[in-house]
């Protein structure tokens, strides 16, 4: 053969190889989506090949519907379905969205540990952002063996959660969730803070419960470390009326031990509730925090401000501040202004 003969034969040939190159490149390289931002594919343990195309078909091209799907069918994807939160840029194309998928290259949320009142709440939102069932991690999170695991009880567990955000895998085990939340709480805790509370003669625990009612009192976190320093002076106050301690006397107690969190007046019935967070008959602190108490409250707290109030009234014009008083006869006149406002507002 000659080199025109060869010519004839290898022109074609390239442009051909050209081509199935070119036509590659599109089907498997190209962008895969055909949304303009970034969205994200959620796989759990029940999806399998189907449903995960079901899941990427509403914003998937046609071709690289057809990419991904002829790449599925030819390299057994069907026993790699891997769970997870998957990133589906604009930009992706198929050849390399499918690696990511088969690889279980996901990516990590920003988990918000919320400032919820109770294990219930804190359950259904962590179940909400996370592949979890909300009634396992209630489960677990009520369980006197996994508490005592992590050096808790059922009414302190809440304490693990320290609210903040954290860069977390959707797919994430409940058991790595809770060692995770761990060790964030082990460095939240660092010696600056342990220290602080050791001075006040309170575990972390302690603090937090402390915490959980101040952040009940007031959202102003200005205001936060005189309210902690009244309670704390409740908390050592001895005299021949209370020898053996002053009631804490918090209101937010009441709520929580009722579970009516909307109240907006507490009465005299209310009061003898039967139960160890009501701080009107119980001394001391409740058993546990009341919510999760905020990153604010708790630095409340080991930064309070040492006054000698024993007494602290909402102010009557309902501006989320208190009234402080040092003898019972100033607060009766300062819960008598509150009370009046009450009125009338009418507000039950």
């Amino acid at each position: 053969m000659n080199t025109t003969q060869r010519r004839r034969y290898l022109i074609p040939a390239a442009a051909c190889l050209v081509a199935i190159v070119a036509l590659s490149y599109y089907y498997f390289m190209t962008a895969f989506s055909v949304a303009s931002t970034t969205k994200f594919i959620y796989i759990d343990a029940d999806d399998n090949v189907d449903s995960v195309v079901a899941k990427l078909r509403p914003i998937a091209s046609k071709h690289g519907m057809q990419a991904f799907c002829t790449l599925a069918i030819h390299s057994g994807y069907e026993n790699h379905v891997k769970t997870g939160r998957y990133e589906i840029d604009p930009a992706i194309g198929a050849f390399n969205l499918y690696r990511k998928l088969k690889g279980g290259l996901q990516t990590p949320l920003n988990l918000t540990i919320p400032s919820v009142r109770t294990v219930e709440d804190l359950s259904e939102e962590l179940g909400e952002k996370l592949m979890l069932r909300p009634g396992d991690i209630l489960a677990a999170l009520q369980n006197p063996d996994t508490c005592a695991r992590y050096g808790y009880t059922p009414e302190t567990m809440i304490c693990l959660f320290v609210p903040n955000t954290y860069d977390i895998y959707w797919n994430v085990s409940l058991d790595k969730l809770l060692k995770r939340m761990e060790k964030e709480s082990k460095a939240f805790w660092k010696q600056e803070r342990t220290d602080k509370a050791k001075k006040l003669g309170l575990t972390p625990e302690q603090v937090m419960t402390l915490a959980s009612i101040v952040d009940e009192e007031t959202a102003n976190n200005a205001e936060k470390p005189m309210i902690a320093g009244m309670y704390y002076n409740r908390l050592n106050f001895r005299d021949a009326e209370y020898p053996n301690g002053m009631p804490l006397q918090a209101d937010p107690t009441i709520k929580f031990a009722l579970k009516q969190f909307g109240l907006k007046r507490i009465y005299h019935n209310m009061l003898r509730t039967d139960s160890p967070y009501n701080t009107y008959t119980n001394v001391g602190l409740p058993p546990g925090p009341i919510r999760i108490p905020s990153v604010a409250g708790i630095d409340a707290v080991l930064n309070l401000v040492h006054h000698d109030y024993l007494y602290m009234c909402a102010k009557e014009d309902f501006s989320g501040t208190h009234n402080f008083a040092r003898t019972y006869k100033e607060h009766l006149a300062n819960a008598a202004k509150y009370s009046k406002a009450l009125n009338a507002r009418g507000i039950q």
